[in-house]
């Protein structure tokens, strides 16, 4: 039988890694026209080095080939984190986005297949794959190989909040509750589904909606945009904008989950950007991928736009985010593989910098200071309890425990750190056929500037300095074999606690 918790709001940096929480009834915010409205812009594959937005010391030759002027400008107004992560495939950052339960305790450790029990896993020579949840998030108990939970928007909802789903969703497999965003708190859901990328971002091929060509990764609900020349990624914005017309007039504050399947495969070229990345000398595989992501700050343009034109830009949050680390694989990207995403090392899929840490930037009216910058340690599952706290929401009732911890502290003081945070990883699983850096196999574990990188094939264990070698370049773990063996027990002792899924050897 699941618990009934209750989640009292807690902000101070000296949490545990797993908060204490009782049960209790749920409460509302009174005058609800008062509460801020929200805005979630995530992106697909976004990596931490795919913009004109340094969130490193320095600029960087990646820094200079991309072109992102309003994640400049959001960056300005608000605060940018440079130590922001996520887990390194989607699915499983979707679902701790949602539950604020860190992926050892919701065990989705993998994408999820657009099919029910479908297993992501490629097979292995040495392992049997992990018992994992591979049907995803479910908001009703008893749906099998799926982690039971309360989703945040649902609890939005409750409280008044007008809740918009715009774009990718990949919560759960088609035929469970978790597939459809209306059984997860969204009043309005538009092109969300199971799948997890686009079959074509291009109006003329009806987004793979073609006759006799459709598969899973068609995107539904974008007929009114077919043969307009519209991008898929311009069409999600200008129904997210319409979204949000009505709980503007009725002066109800909104939350919009505005996700967008750009820069995920395919690579596709944004016919508006994509001639000046050719003439700037990229490949037409680079080219193609900077018009993606350019497209895609342009949508974060419109929208801070739309919000100045209605007169709201003073009530509302906007936090811009990435679902893992960019794409390094090549191909389908250009150049040599785990190159894309220097200094930091690998890419999506793995548990090293380049596979988890991503770009997050809040603009908070009358909290964030402009132009601040933080270096405090977030995870993906903060943003369940951050957004709940900036809804006024400090008392409420999930059935799942709440691992994620509110950045509102960091808002309004951006130079507070909590050094001694805990931060874990774990990917049991085999994403691709071949390992590569960090991909298939590993867990992690950051506290403070240390990390530990674990070979779940090998039981290796890697010691990285990251305030000295954001690349991980040199291992430490010889030279400081305690702080090595700290770490992995602490690791060890987390995915025990949590019952966390782990490969079967043959």
């Amino acid at each position: 039988m699941n618990r009934l918790h209750r989640n009292l709001f807690l902000s101070f940096v000296s949490l545990p890694f797993i908060p204490v929480v009782s049960a209790a009834a749920f409460s509302q915010p009174e005058e609800t026209e008062r509460r801020p409205n929200i805005i979630l812009f995530l992106v697909d594959d976004f990596g931490w080095q795919d913009t004109s937005l340094p969130f490193a010391d320095t600029i960087t030759a990646n820094n200079r080939k991309f072109h992102t002027p309003n994640m400049e400008c959001l960056a300005k107004e608000g605060e940018k984190f440079t130590d922001a992560y996520a887990t390194p495939v989607s699915t499983p950052t979707r679902v701790s986005l949602l539950t604020g339960m860190n992926v050892t305790r919701h065990h989705v450790t993998n994408w999820t297949h657009p099919r029910k029990n479908r297993n992501t896993d490629v097979r292995d020579g040495m392992f049997t794959a992990a018992d994992w949840n591979l049907n995803g998030l479910s908001p009703v108990p008893g749906v099998e190989k799926t982690v039971y939970a309360t989703p945040f928007p649902q609890l939005l909802k409750e409280a008044g909040y007008f809740t918009v789903h715009v774009g990718k969703a990949h919560w759960g497999a088609a035929g469970t509750p978790g597939a459809s965003p209306y059984n997860l708190g969204f009043l309005v859901n538009i092109a969300g589904h199971a799948a997890g990328h686009p079959q074509s971002y291009l109006s003329e091929e009806e987004y793979g909606n073609l006759p006799g060509k459709n598969t899973f990764q068609s995107v539904p609900d974008m007929e009114a945009y077919y043969h307009t020349g519209t991008f898929l990624t311009q069409a999600l914005t200008q129904e997210a904008l319409k979204a949000i017309e009505q709980p503007i007039s009725e002066k109800r504050p909104f939350f919009l989950h505005l996700a967008h399947y750009a820069v995920h495969t395919p690579i596709m070229a944004d016919s508006l950007y994509f001639q000046k990345y050719l003439d700037q000398g990229l490949d037409s595989v680079e080219a193609r991928y900077a018009s993606l992501v350019e497209g895609m700050d342009a949508s974060l343009g419109e929208v801070m736009d739309f919000l100045k034109e209605k007169k709201i830009e003073d009530n509302t949050v906007v936090i811009f985010f990435s679902d893992n680390g960019g794409l390094s694989l090549a191909p389908p990207r250009g150049g040599k593989s785990f190159t894309q995403n220097l200094p930091l090392r690998a890419g999506k899929g793995s548990v090293y910098e380049g596979g988890i840490r991503v770009p997050l930037i809040i603009k908070y009216p009358g909290k964030t200071p402009a132009g601040s910058v933080s270096h405090y340690p977030f995870i993906v599952e903060d943003l369940f309890p951050s957004i709940l706290e900036m809804a006024g929401i400090r008392d409420y009732e999930t059935v799942q425990l709440v691992d994620g911890r509110s950045v509102f502290p960091f808002l309004e003081h951006p130079g507070s750190k909590d050094v001694e945070r805990e931060l874990v990883w774990h990917y049991p699983n085999k994403w691709i056929p071949e390992d590569g850096p960090g991909i298939n196999y590993f867990s992690a574990i950051r506290k403070g500037d240390w990390k530990l990188v674990y070979n779940q094939r090998t039981n290796g264990k890697e010691l990285y300095n990251l305030k000295n070698d954001l690349g991980e370049k040199v291992d430490l773990s010889g030279k400081y074999p305690q702080e090595t063996n700290a770490l992995y027990d602490r690791l060890s002792t987390v995915l025990k606690e949590n019952k966390a899924p782990q490969p079967v050897r043959k």
